[in-house]
């Protein structure tokens, strides 16, 4: 029982980070019909920029504001620099041009911080565990990142639905011809978008960089599972997202922890340790193939959302 809480908590955990990086990613696909790799750096710059200002400051939750700021600024000016002329473009020059700004970013981390990864230590008062349940106890940094991830979410989604910007946001990705021809200035909502997507991103990295080292390519191999996330739960879609999310993490954190268990009893030792990981991706791929099959635009399709 202990332990069926704690992998369902920390599936919960995982899921809520890939819904951060995914609602990026999502709100950036699905309003600017634009295909950006580049957001798995953005997670990635977000970690390094924690953990500079963290070591500068000496303040955690200072340094993590400053790195989240320094992400949200770093995405407008990639967006007004580079991306924008990309729009009206077809997607493989999306797709060229952001796996240019991978390689770019990877060598500018090397140039800036070397080759050698980093280390984001925790303050003391996140470091002690937490009772949640008579004789259940769980990491309070890890207990943290689920509050914080679900209260962004609440945040999104009110900002998406109950708001002037969320207004036009949604107007956007439905009517980007009519939203200009009615005034409202475009380039700059985009920018806007853009840089709220940054944002998430940096904030997933941020806080995942306690957990795991800070190095080079880090943002890599999770963009894979984002785009899983927003193809389950469709594209454009917050709630999507958010439900996608977790079912992935959930699968993938409890198939990890309890599949070698139950392959233990028809395969050896090493041989369940071994194939356990891959029956865990596996099924995450095999949800995503059977979502397209029976529901093409997602759980969740953006006109719903």
């Amino acid at each position: 029982m202990l332990l069926l809480v704690e992998q369902i908590l920390n599936g919960l955990q995982f899921g809520l980070l890939l819904f951060l990086l995914a609602a990026g990613l999502t709100l950036v696909f699905g309003i600017m019909d634009f295909v950006n790799l580049a957001h798995g750096s953005l997670y990635m710059m977000g970690a390094y920029f924690a953990a500079t200002f963290v070591a500068w400051t000496g303040n955690f939750v200072l340094g993590a504001v400053l790195a989240l700021g320094a992400t949200l600024v770093l995405g407008m000016v990639l967006e007004f620099t580079v991306l924008r002329h990309l729009y009206g473009r077809d997607h493989l020059d999306h797709v060229l041009a952001t796996f240019g700004l991978i390689l770019f970013f990877n060598e500018a981390v090397r140039l800036v911080w070397g080759p050698a990864g980093l280390a984001l230590p925790l303050p003391p008062w996140l470091t002690v565990p937490v009772q949640i349940l008579p004789g259940i106890y769980y990491p309070a940094y890890r207990l943290a990142i689920i509050v914080v991830a679900l209260l962004v979410a609440l945040l999104l989604y009110l900002g998406v639905m109950r708001t002037r910007i969320g207004m036009l946001i949604r107007a956007g990705a439905s009517n980007r011809e009519m939203i200009g021809a009615l005034g409202i200035n475009i380039k700059l909502l985009y920018t806007l978008v853009f840089g709220l997507g940054a944002a998430l991103a940096g904030l997933a990295g941020l806080m995942q960089a306690p957990i795991l080292t800070v190095q080079i390519g880090m943002g890599e191999n999770i963009l894979i599972l984002a785009f899983v996330v927003i193809i389950i739960g469709g594209i454009g879609s917050i709630r999507g997202a958010l439900v996608a999310a977790i079912i992935v993490g959930l699968i993938d954190t409890i198939g990890r922890a309890f599949l070698p268990d139950l392959l233990r009893a028809v395969l050896s030792t090493n041989a369940a340790l071994t194939l356990a990981p891959s029956l865990s991706s596996m099924s995450i791929y095999m949800l995503m193939a059977a979502i397209l099959v029976f529901r093409p635009e997602g759980l969740f399709p953006a006109a719903n959302k």
